[in-house]
């Protein structure tokens, strides 16, 4: 049956994010859990009377708290650089129990009182420092739905090769491919001068299947650049028996990048999107 561009463009996809996509909370979790009894010590300068007798106090008997400071801005790692305007500071908030000293603690309290920590406490605009880094820990970890969002297509495309029952493997490199399968596969990699790696690779008695799956949510010019170079690798393939390139995507962000795509579509036989996944195509196509 004859496959028509247009027609297929429809079935594309906005999103695949999933309930786990927005907030990985478990992982938030985690990171408070390592320093909640830090935070709770910390606890006791919210609205204290004075706060830099109580901070002095606090960094001599428990100074393992002071790892907690960067993330109360928002700042993972522990050395965090400055620039004044006569010169750059470094703190660093990784101390592990080493022994501080009075005017090395007063540099600290400078810090808390220029970055606006002091007020943010003294003056409890802020009722639990556990529930405020929480509340980070979740706006930081949004900083990762890019690479949770990379993984989604992919792990999309595994369940539907897992239920074939086949033999299957994840991101192998065409080196790789030649050497346990004993094919010639220099024309994908400009004779072995080029790494080229694939998502999934499917093997059955007869055939090698070869997978590249992404999803797009947006336009870009990567679109244009990705659509061409499967049309390259699909027109090399076709060269070598017994390998069959398989692209699987989706998005909306392909209908910015429609003619590239449509190109591939006419030469790859083998592109499909999720709909095609749905109606149970791996079944159809391997053999």
């Amino acid at each position: 049956m004859e496959r028509k561009f247009n027609d297929w463009l429809l079935t594309l996809r906005s999103s695949i994010s999933d309930y786990k996509y927005y907030v990985d909370f478990e992982k938030v979790y985690e990171n408070i859990n390592k320093m909640k009894i830090e935070l709770n010590i910390l606890n006791s300068l919210i609205g204290a009377n004075n706060f830099n007798n109580e901070f002095r106090e606090i960094c001599t008997n428990y100074p393992n708290t002071l790892k907690c400071i960067p993330i109360l801005l928002a700042v993972r790692q522990y050395e965090i650089e400055v620039q004044t305007k006569y010169k750059s500071i470094k703190y660093n908030f990784s101390l592990k129990n080493k022994e501080l000293t009075q005017s090395s603690i007063d540099v600290y309290l400078e810090f808390m009182k220029e970055t606006g920590l002091k007020n943010l406490i003294q003056n409890h605009v802020i009722n639990n420092l556990v529930d405020y880094v929480t509340g980070v820990e979740v706006g930081l970890d949004s900083n990762g739905r890019k690479n949770r969002g990379g993984h989604l297509m992919e792990d999309l495309l595994e369940s539907y090769i897992q239920e074939l029952n086949v033999q299957y493997y994840k991101e192998m490199y065409t080196r790789d491919i030649e050497k346990k399968w004993h094919i010639d596969l220099s024309l994908l990699t400009n004779a072995g001068d080029v790494a080229k790696r694939f998502d999934f690779v499917v093997k059955t008695e007869h055939q090698i299947y070869v997978f590249e799956t992404n999803f797009y949510k947006s336009g870009g010019s990567k679109l244009n650049e990705t659509a061409r170079s499967y049309k390259n690798i699909t027109q090399e393939i076709k060269k070598i028996d017994g390998v069959t390139f398989v692209w699987v995507t989706d998005g909306q962000g392909w209908k910015s990048a429609k003619h590239n795509l449509k190109e591939t579509f006419d030469v790859l036989d083998t592109l499909f999107n999720i709909k095609d996944l749905e109606d149970g195509v791996l079944k159809k196509i391997i053999k």
